[in-house]
């Protein structure tokens, strides 16, 4: 018996029954989860887009079942949380993509946690982006290894800083092949138990970055099929997103051929699906909307889940579901308990795998960002406007049908408002202080430009905050302020993520800790050593981006601090400025000693 079957077996050949559907297996399955970022519904071959090759990923869907209709959430990290939770990303507190708001809620149960429990090793390796400090990383919410980053998105795709675990480390070589050898590493682990692993590749996302083996194959492509605003089309970004999906299907073939070497295929569910609408104005099969929106382009997404022997070659089905759901089924499939704290909003698909014609009763997905929502049963989609459109014969939302079917307007209408008033309430508007690592766990804590406020002349490097760096630090009076809360007082060691060229070096810097009623200088520092970096990125980016450069950043060693239960906030301040400006900063990091 292999490392990845799992160590008891109830019987040579047991057979489950579970919701009607009859599992011929050994043991619990291995389950390989494989998220996209930016993909859109049409970045696919098997979707009709001539533009590009997917082949390998057309294979995974033929040779299991694939949703005609999957909903997403418009923005990255709201899907996450839905996937990790099977509930609308609402009930657990996500509602920004930064800011703090990307967070999920502590008391909620993730897939990680329940399968965790029901005997299973989890890991993640990729993007997180459902919060980074203490009890909100990864490795908090039941993955057993993380490798990867817990940003909305990443600056630089090759041999970037990561984390691996609760330490910073560096990549090696082009992150999507850098993600998934970690993957493959870890299914490979001899263990005797199941895995649980969730491969969260960073692309299509912009920066578009991607080695000259994939660009050269489509940099003099042509575009064949044009999204359904040809004007708004930069032909050079889609030929990069064409060129980072062609990798996307490289890594899936990858990890296809090794679960049939490892001998463990027939014993491993593995699932495809993208995180949101596609990022640019590129084909998308005719459907309105993009990343961002509410509309079924900025949310429909492919859905392939795989299992030979079990899932029948060839299924397609054609009722709604969506991420919500995702939890529920797999828990199903692998016999593992589902949390009883929370309700799910979500349903088990199992009994559509088993037939896609069973029985099942009509709901209704909701999407929202932004104060939009727009509403989707089986055949309408209410949009944000309060427009009705016949999805099933209109998915280009072209023909507003509400005076055709006054009824389904009605009850999409009031399921909107129900949606308002119970789901979307729950939101707490309040300021949520960032969490330093307890004495419990994770000793490392993590505190990124993107999270600070900031005052005086400092600015981003870019007006995207999430792999920013603060810089033009040049007065006594600016200040970068992290909002915080400690759960257990302590000792830390601090280190700061920075630049300084040679000429500037001799500022002195303190750190200030405060609480409701007075501040205190703990730290006092001179920047005694240069470390200097051109900006990194732009000679590897296929089109011109938006998001930050970045930089080699080096460790300034600080020293060390007491800190109490009563600090709200920590406070970098400079007391000197030696030439044209203290230093650029990436982030502050905190290393619990006790």
């Amino acid at each position: 018996m292999t490392g990845r079957i799992v160590a008891f077996v109830y019987a040579a050949s047991l057979i489950c029954l579970r919701s009607g559907l009859i599992f011929a297996v050994e043991s619990q399955p291995n389950v390989l989860v494989i998220l996209t970022d930016d993909q859109g519904w049409g970045d696919l071959s098997l979707h009709g887009n001539t533009n590009l090759s997917t082949p390998n990923l057309d294979q995974l869907a033929n040779d299991g079942a694939q949703f005609s209709h999957f909903y997403v959430c418009p923005v990255c990290s709201p899907t996450r949380a839905e996937f990790l939770t099977g509930r609308w990303h609402p009930r657990g507190g996500v509602k920004d993509v930064s800011n703090g708001g990307e967070r999920l809620d502590l008391d909620e149960t993730t897939i990680a946690n329940v399968f965790k429990s029901a005997g299973y090793r989890t890991g993640l390796f990729g993007k997180w982006h459902n919060g980074t400090q203490g009890p909100y990383h990864p490795t908090a919410r039941g993955f057993d290894q993380f490798y990867g980053f817990t940003s909305g998105h990443w600056g630089h795709y090759f041999s970037p800083m990561l984390e691996e675990n609760n330490d910073l480390t560096s990549g090696n070589g082009y992150l999507p092949d850098d993600l998934t050898d970690h993957a493959m590493d870890f299914i490979k682990a001899d263990d005797s138990r199941p895995f649980l692993t969730v491969l969260t590749l960073n692309t299509p996302h912009s920066p578009m970055q991607v080695p000259d083996t994939w660009w050269r194959r489509v940099e003099n492509r042509t575009i064949e099929q044009s999204g359904l605003n040809p004007a708004k089309e930069d032909l050079q970004f889609t030929r990069a997103a064409i060129a980072m999906v062609e990798n996307i299907d490289w890594n899936t073939g990858r990890l296809m051929q090794l679960l049939q070497s490892q001998g463990i295929s027939d014993n491993t569910i593995v699932v495809f699906f993208c995180d949101n609408g596609p990022n640019s104005d590129r084909w998308n099969g005719g459907l309105r909307g993009k990343k961002g929106t509410v509309d079924e382009g900025g949310v429909r997404s492919p859905l392939f889940i795989h299992w030979p022997g079990n899932i029948a070659s060839g299924t397609t089905v054609l009722p709604i579901a969506g991420a919500i759901d995702l939890l529920p089924t797999l828990a199903e499939l692998a016999n593992a308990p589902l949390p009883k704290a929370n309700p799910l909003d979500g349903r088990s698909l199992v009994p559509l795998l088993n037939n896609p014609n069973a029985e099942w009763s009509d709901r209704i997905l909701f999407s929202h960002w932004n104060q939009k929502v727009s509403a989707r049963n089986q055949k309408f989609r209410m949009d944000d406007a309060g427009r009705l459109y016949d999805i099933e014969k209109d998915p280009g939302q072209t023909k507003d049908v509400k005076a055709l079917y006054p009824d389904a307007h009605e009850q999409l209408a009031e399921a909107i408002t129900g949606f308002r008033k119970d789901v979307l309430s729950q939101l707490k508007q309040e300021p949520r202080p960032l969490t330093i690592a307890d004495s419990s766990g994770n000793k490392n804590t993590l505190f990124p430009a993107r999270d600070a406020t900031i005052s005086g002349g400092l600015q981003r490097s870019s007006r995207h905050p999430n792999c920013s760096f603060i810089t033009n630090w040049k007065t006594v009076d600016d200040r970068i302020q992290w909002d915080v809360t400690v759960p257990d007082d302590g000792e830390f060691e601090v280190e700061i993520q920075y630049t300084c060229e040679a000429l500037n070096v001799g500022s002195q810097i303190q750190l200030i800790v405060g609480d409701d009623s007075r501040e205190t200088v703990v730290l006092t520092k001179t920047v005694d050593r240069p470390v200097e970096s051109p900006l990194i990125g732009a000679a590897e980016d296929r089109v011109l981006r938006t998001e930050s450069l970045v930089k080699d950043f080096g460790t300034l060693h600080a020293g060390r601090i007491s800190l109490n239960k009563d600090v709200r906030y920590l406070t970098l301040k400079a007391t000197s400025v030696t030439g044209e400006q203290v230093m650029d900063v990436r982030l502050l990091h905190l290393k619990r000693l006790r």
